[in-house]
C-alpha cells in the first residue's frame, strides 16, 4: 500500500491512496476501498483492513460516505459514532462532505477525477473532507462546507489549511457547452477557470475550488495544491475518464491523532 501524504500541522495526517499494494484486479487494481463502485466486497474489505492497520485504527473509525455529487454535509460527532452500522450507512448515503472534531477518526472522500479538498483548522481542532466534482463545484460545496464548519465548530478561515488533492486538470477536463454554461450561470470568473481548445471548452476544477477557498477567507499560502492530474497519472491514481466508471477510487483521508 502506498500513500501520498501532505504537509499538515503536528497531530494531523492527511493523505491520498495510490493504486498500488492492494488486492484488487483489473480496473480495480489494486488498492480500492470504495464499496459502491463495482469492486468485490472481499477485496474492499481486505483493502480497508490494510489501511486501518497502517493508520492504527479500527474499521469503525474509518468513515467514507456514499457520494452522489450533491451538497449534503454532515458532522461526524459522538452521536454519529454511537450509531449501529446500518444506521450509519443510511446517514452517510448522499453525503459529499464530512467534518469532525473527534480524535482517532479518519474521515475521507473517494474520487477518480473529481477534486478532493481536505481542510484542517488548528484553532478549533476541526478537520474536513470534501468531494467536489463539477456539479459540486458549481453548487459551491467547498463554500457551503466552510460555512457549516464556522456555524458548528467556529473555525477560523485565517488559520485553516487546505489541501487540493489529485484530480483532473484543466488540460484533461474537456466539457460540453452545457457544463461551461452552468459555471457561467453560477457566476464563476470564466476568464480564470476556462479555456477553449479548438471546438471544446476545458474547465480548471482545482482553480475553481481554490477560488472558493480564497473567497471564504483562507490565505493562498495555506492552500496546498498537489498539482497531480489523475487522468495523466492514471497508473498511480484511479481515473474514471481513463479506466471507465467500473473502476476503483482514490481515498482522500484526514485524521486527528
Amino acid at each position: 500500500m502506498e500513500l501520498l501524504k501532505y504537509p499538515t500541522p503536528p497531530g494531523i495526517t492527511a493523505f491520498s491512496t495510490k493504486r498500488h499494494g492492494g488486492v484488487g484486479e483489473g480496473t480495480y487494481s489494486s488498492f480500492n476501498i470504495t464499496h459502491y463502485c463495482g469492486d468485490s466486497h472481499e477485496n474492499v474489505t481486505a483493502n480497508r483492513a490494510l489501511l486501518c492497520t497502517h493508520l492504527g485504527i479500527d474499521d469503525t473509525q474509518l468513515i467514507l460516505p456514499h457520494q452522489t455529487h450533491g451538497t449534503d454535509i454532515i458532522e461526524i460527532d459522538k452521536k454519529f459514532l454511537a450509531l449501529d452500522t446500518p444506521t450509519r450507512a443510511g446517514r452517510l448515503y448522499s453525503v459529499d462532505a464530512l467534518f469532525t472534531r473527534e480524535k482517532g477518526i479518519c474521515i475521507g472522500v473517494s474520487t477518480a477525477d473529481c477534486i478532493p479538498v481536505l481542510l484542517c483548522d488548528e484553532t478549533s481542532g476541526t478537520i474536513a473532507a470534501i468531494h467536489a466534482g463539477w456539479r459540486g463545484t458549481v453548487a459551491r460545496i467547498v463554500e457551503k462546507s466552510i460555512l457549516a464548519m464556522r456555524r458548528t465548530c467556529n473555525i477560523n478561515p485565517a488559520t485553516t489549511r487546505a489541501i487540493i488533492a489529485p484530480g483532473i486538470s484543466l488540460d484533461a477536463f474537456e466539457v460540453g457547452d452545457e457544463v461551461y454554461d452552468a459555471f457561467r450561470a453560477a457566476s464563476f470568473p470564466m476568464e480564470k477557470i476556462a479555456r477553449r481548445y479548438g471546438e471544446r471548452w476545458h474547465i480548471d476544477l482545482p482553480r475553481a475550488n481554490s477560488l472558493q477557498l480564497l473567497s471564504c477567507g483562507l490565505s493562498e499560502a495555506n492552500i496546498h495544491q498537489s498539482g497531480i492530474c489523475t487522468y495523466f497519472s492514471h497508473a498511480d491514481f484511479f481515473s474514471a475518464r481513463r479506466l471507465g466508471i467500473k473502476s476503483g477510487r482514490v481515498f482522500n483521508g484526514i485524521i486527528i491523532k
